[in-house]
């Protein structure tokens, strides 16, 4: 968790390195912990690879960014040991709408979307739905509010 201190001083180097390094903003977000375990103990590689939410096993587990992911196999652990922020959801793996709205949610499996290469999870169907309505604007706007959000 940041401190306030370290908080303030991202709040104003985001605006000006964002548009330089916008994977840079990415790599130091915070993990959601509804459970010890990020993002659900969903294996976030298979959401890329297999288009759908599998479950992650404690036997195929690494620790990053502060959090425990799980993968449903050893080949998906690797690829994201190799690169994690390619695989890691957007705002630390709270609901994206949410984020883009001004406050943070937790997140469900089956509410997911991939755009340009990024994985956005969100609260729920509905969320999902406001989401895709408007990806870039609701996109532009979470990134606007993040890290702001996280008090």
């Amino acid at each position: 968790m940041l401190t306030r201190r370290q908080t303030l001083a991202l709040l104003a180097t985001t605006p000006v390195a964002l548009p330089l390094f916008p994977n840079a903003a990415m790599a130091q977000e915070p993990i959601v912990f509804q459970n010890p375990i990020a993002i659900n103990a969903i294996d976030p590689v298979a959401y890329f690879e297999d288009a759908i939410p599998v479950p992650g096993s404690a036997d195929h587990k690494l620790d990053w960014n502060g959090a425990e992911w799980q993968f449903a196999s050893r080949r998906n652990a690797t690829k994201f040991k190799a690169d994690p922020e390619a695989f890691a959801p957007v705002f630390g793996g709270y609901c994206a709408f949410a984020a883009s709205r001004g406050y943070l949610a937790p997140t469900i499996p089956e509410a997911w979307t991939i755009h340009d290469g990024r994985l956005y999870l969100n609260a729920n169907l509905r969320a999902q739905e406001l989401w895709r309505q408007d990806i870039p604007g609701n996109i532009a706007a979470g990134l606007k509010n993040w890290p702001g959000i996280l008090g």
